[in-house]
């Protein structure tokens, strides 16, 4: 089995960080391709972001397709270009904050998400609706660290730590769900540190894509996600202003 996951934004560092959590989880017998588009945001932060990120992931779809991967994953909290996604490949896809979210609301009552810039608070919670979660996410909070310097703040672990307590005590979750690709590698420690679940959205994704491929399950062909009535020319790479 090959499971491509798509870094939307363009740094190579964080797309490597993905990737091996991704293939430290995806277990015999899969193979994990982790890629990132050649250009666009070097980070997701906004909803201009989010929009100039989906070119460039409809992109790395398409030739994973080209090449045979049978599922995929959106390593963005924001699942930027899942719908479309669903349109122009075979095999399943899956967003790691749907597949996080989900994850969480099997270990819990309630759930809450610990993410970077403030403003990013309200597209969870969009996503949080959209996914039919709401009543299970009691709270999104922002730490401030922008996506990139979660690899260089060396602050950045205790920051997350601090808010993950903070959300614990203020919306009594019981559990804590990671709002960003790039916190991958903190959640076996966050875990251990906080004594609750906590659920990295790169892991559960990876493992509810396989799980769909195992089962014999793809996107249905019927209604809103049916093949494109006719196929759009393959686009170049997506271009950054």
């Amino acid at each position: 089995m090959r499971i491509l996951v798509v870094n939307p934004n363009t740094t190579a560092s964080m797309t490597a960080t993905i990737g091996a959590c991704a293939r430290a989880v995806a277990g015999p017998g899969v193979t994990v391709e982790a890629v990132n588009p050649a250009t666009g945001p070097v980070s997701i932060e906004s909803h201009h972001d989010d929009a100039m990120s989906v070119p460039g992931v409809l992109v790395e779809l398409a030739a994973g397709e080209a090449a045979g991967a049978d599922a995929y994953v959106i390593a963005c909290f924001g699942d930027p270009g899942l719908l479309a996604a669903r349109e122009l490949v075979r095999g399943p896809v899956v967003g790691i904050a749907e597949a996080a979210m989900r994850t969480a609301a099997y270990l819990g009552r309630g759930f809450s998400v610990v993410t970077t810039m403030e403003r990013t608070v309200g597209h969870t919670w969009d996503l949080a609706r959209a996914y039919g979660l709401e009543r299970q996410c009691r709270g999104v909070h922002a730490t401030g660290i922008p996506v990139v310097e979660l690899e260089t703040d060396p602050e950045a672990y205790a920051t997350v730590l601090g808010a993950s307590r903070a959300a614990l005590d203020t919306d009594g979750s019981e559990v804590i769900v990671l709002g960003c690709a790039g916190m991958a590698d903190l959640c076996a420690r966050l875990q251990r540190d906080l004594g609750v679940p906590v659920v990295d959205g790169v892991a559960a994704a990876t493992l509810t894509a396989r799980s769909l491929v195992e089962l014999g399950l793809a996107t249905s062909p019927r209604g809103e996600f049916a093949p494109l009535p006719h196929q759009a020319p393959m686009m170049g790479p997506a271009v950054s202003h």
